[in-house]
């Protein structure tokens, strides 16, 4: 049955109508080799396990891999079952390495996880790469539990090919606001003076707490049931990843990598088991065209959770003053 859906509710949706045309987008491989040109900005409908011996390589300046973690979880029809670490651990060697074939020399890869599958993670990227630091992220979403601490957060491992890799700290820097405001001589010092008060412009740490999970009234809201922020995607690329290179996510569910990518100027590729989730990454990536914007980044900075509307409530105000409501 399909969903009905409350008239403010902006998650995805894709109509019968559009499904002929959201699959001329999607590339269905067969069992040749595959080149860089046949895949760069695709949609692959396949499954990883066999296309992975087909993949070029050393080809991909960031790999960003969100597997299935080690939980029971239904992909829209496609079920992943609980297994203990040991079997998780096979699980993921058995592809993981080949994917790392496919990074350039100076390429880099995250790999997302919860606390469960954390140690298996930490175990793989140990063996095919040189870690650099493992990311929290606050996912505050979900039910409380009333017998164990509620599970607020998530990690990302990073890791590189080499020693010689990319990062651009520049470009992910976080607008916060100012707790206590330092003076000197009566100015501000390393801080900006708003109406809306102080804000100062930091480097990045690895625990990140200004991270939004979609809800039905965002326009990246679809109904995957581990859909990743774009917010949070969009940190990795920019750090990670030159300006028109190429990002892969082997695990592209919703399609939010690629179409965070395509927003950011990066090149693409998405390969995806599920056909119906590769027509809402197909959708996305249209959608993207009339639209670009990412949740929570404006003006080359990531803003801390909840002050970027009153910028912008800010900036309208002083254009209009009679249109504040």
């Amino acid at each position: 049955m399909k969903k009905i859906r409350a008239p403010k509710n902006r998650t995805l949706t894709v109509l019968d109508e559009e499904r002929v045309t959201l699959k001329h987008g999607i590339l269905y491989p067969d069992t040749n080799p595959l080149s860089p040109a046949q895949i760069i900005n695709k949609t692959i409908c396949g499954d990883l396990f066999t296309l992975l011996d087909l993949l070029p390589g050393e080809f991909v300046d960031l790999l960003i891999i969100d597997p299935p973690y080690n939980l029971v979880k239904n992909f829209n029809g496609l079920k992943f079952n609980k297994t203990d670490d040991e079997a998780y651990l096979k699980y993921l060697k058995s592809w993981f390495p080949k994917l790392i074939n496919t990074l350039k020399q100076n390429g880099s890869v995250y790999i997302c996880g919860d606390w469960k599958s954390t140690f298996c993670l930490y175990q793989i990227m140990k063996d095919s790469t040189i870690i650099r630091n493992r990311i929290t992220w606050q996912r505050e979403k979900g039910k409380g539990a009333k017998a164990n601490w509620k599970n607020a957060a998530e990690d990302i491992w990073f890791g590189t090919k080499s020693r010689d890799y990319y990062f651009n700290v520049e470009a992910v820097k976080q607008k916060r606001k100012v707790i206590a405001p330092y003076r000197e001589n009566g100015v501000p010092k390393d801080w900006e003076e708003t109406e809306n008060g102080g804000f100062r412009l930091t480097y990045p740490g690895n625990y990140w707490d200004d991270i939004s999970i979609p809800y039905w009234s965002m326009p990246e809201n679809t109904d995957h049931p581990t859909q990743k922020p774009e917010k949070l995607i969009a940190k990795l690329i920019l750090a990670s990843c030159p300006e028109n290179g190429i990002v892969f996510d082997p695990f592209l569910g919703s399609g939010t990598t690629s179409v965070v990518a395509k927003k950011l100027g990066r090149k693409y590729i998405g390969i995806e088991i599920n056909e119906e989730y590769c027509l809402w990454a197909e959708k996305r990536l249209i959608l993207s065209d009339q639209d670009n914007t990412i949740q929570g980044y404006s003006g080359g900075v990531f803003w801390e959770r909840n002050t970027l509307s009153l910028q912008l409530k800010e900036k309208k105000k002083s254009i209009s003053p009679q249109t504040d409501t």
